[in-house]
């Protein structure tokens, strides 16, 4: 039981401290009082966590308090963002780190919510009436979170200003892709200096040759998955279909390895690599990457980078594979930190409600990471710096 509330009272005291980072954003001292409630109660063992049983849990009588925090009360939920993505370059902070683009579907009734409509939901694997938002997720060896956020509009609600203007979306905002999206959240990254060296994404995003050529022409390493439609530059022709370059490839060249623990264990393909792009700087290289079934040798996805020359197989699978930290990141975040569990319907109040489920879930997971640490550091053995034998102080 004392080891309990030892653990009670550290989770109380890092949430605390992400608090602090952000307090100054909130002009009064309700607010900001309401948003510590706010990220206590989303990662309290609730079952539903709505703007009743946040309130309850928070004391309050009533939802009041929490409806203005997310829906009245003036404040800045990008600022707020900024200070939890310091927060956790800070703690998390690794040049080795990938960056991972993707998006999740929340599932909703009617049509007031801001972006809902019958669209695909990756969560529900088939077309439901849900809101949908790209997210930049930070995988680094620490740890992975999320780091950024937005939520997509359908041109049914870009088309139609004053729908628009009745669920708080400024006239200034139009019809972004989710790939213009998701490249606006890489390019901040870059422009705010986030340390990490990959970028990664499904082929929802990595089919994107324009967004690949971006990445390239800004230098940045990347594994991004793609279709099997795809064509890439070879010695024998501009548009090359990818699925081509692995027909007849021999036995050899293909590598059985794991890119990393699943749901149901690791999970293990064939690999091979082809090489394309044969005019490129002598210290890059451009490759199609081939993933293929064990048990179904026709099912094969495919990836395209761009890396450093030296880069190995065995590091671009790596690379592929880490894409599941986001998947990993969006169960734990809906799960344990409640960022489906909204009854927001303005489009502030989406960013308000997502930004603080994001900084509950950094919290959460900057104390993981030091849980592993101290783990770790009681099963090392000794160093010889700190082992000394009795004769050293002779």
């Amino acid at each position: 039981m004392g080891g309990d509330l030892a653990d009670v009272r550290v989770w109380a005291d890092e949430l605390d401290a992400v608090h602090e980072r952000f307090v100054h954003r909130f002009s009064r001292s309700e607010p900001r009082e309401s948003a510590l409630a706010y990220i206590r109660g989303l990662i309290a063992p609730l079952e539903r966590k709505n703007g009743w049983t946040l309130a309850e849990q928070a004391g309050h009588a009533a939802p009041d308090r929490i409806h203005r925090l997310l829906n009245r009360i003036e404040w800045e939920a990008d600022e707020v963002l900024d200070d939890v993505r310091d927060y956790v370059m800070e703690n998390l902070g690794d040049p080795e780190a990938v960056l991972i683009v993707d998006d999740t579907g929340f599932l909703k009734k009617g049509t007031l919510s801001a972006g809902v409509q019958r669209q695909y939901s990756g969560t529900a694997g088939r077309t439901e009436n849900c809101q949908v938002g790209v997210f930049l997720a930070y995988a680094a060896g620490g740890g992975r979170t999320l780091i950024d956020r937005r939520l997509y509009l359908p041109t049914s609600w870009t088309d139609d200003r004053e729908r628009c203007r009745r669920a708080g979306i400024d006239d200034a905002v139009g019809f972004e892709t989710k790939v213009v999206m998701a490249k606006k959240m890489v390019r901040r990254a870059i422009a705010d200096k986030i340390p990490f060296r990959w970028v990664t994404a499904d082929a929802a995003y990595g089919f994107s040759k324009g967004w690949r050529y971006e990445l390239e022409q800004a230098d940045v390493f990347h594994v991004m998955a793609t279709t099997r439609h795809d064509t890439v530059v070879t010695r024998w022709a501009l548009d090359h279909p990818v699925h081509d370059l692995f027909t007849g490839l021999p036995r050899q060249k293909w590598k059985r390895r794991s890119c990393g623990n699943g749901a149901h264990g690791m999970r293990v393909f064939d690999w091979a690599r082809v090489e394309v792009r044969p005019w490129h700087r002598e210290d890059r290289r451009h490759w199609v990457v081939a993933r293929r079934s064990v048990r179904r040798p026709e099912e094969i996805s495919y990836y395209i980078a761009y890396c450093p020359a030296g880069t190995t197989l065995d590091e671009l699978i790596h690379i592929a594979g880490s894409r599941w930290a986001v998947e990993e990141c969006f169960q734990t975040a809906k799960q344990e930190c409640g960022l489906d569990d909204y009854q927001v319907r303005r489009y502030p109040g989406w960013h308000r409600h997502i930004t603080l489920a994001m900084a509950a879930h950094a919290c959460l997971t900057v104390l993981r990471a030091r849980e592993l640490d101290a783990g770790k550091a009681e099963t090392d053995p000794p160093s010889s710096s700190t082992s000394a034998s009795p004769r050293s102080d002779a």
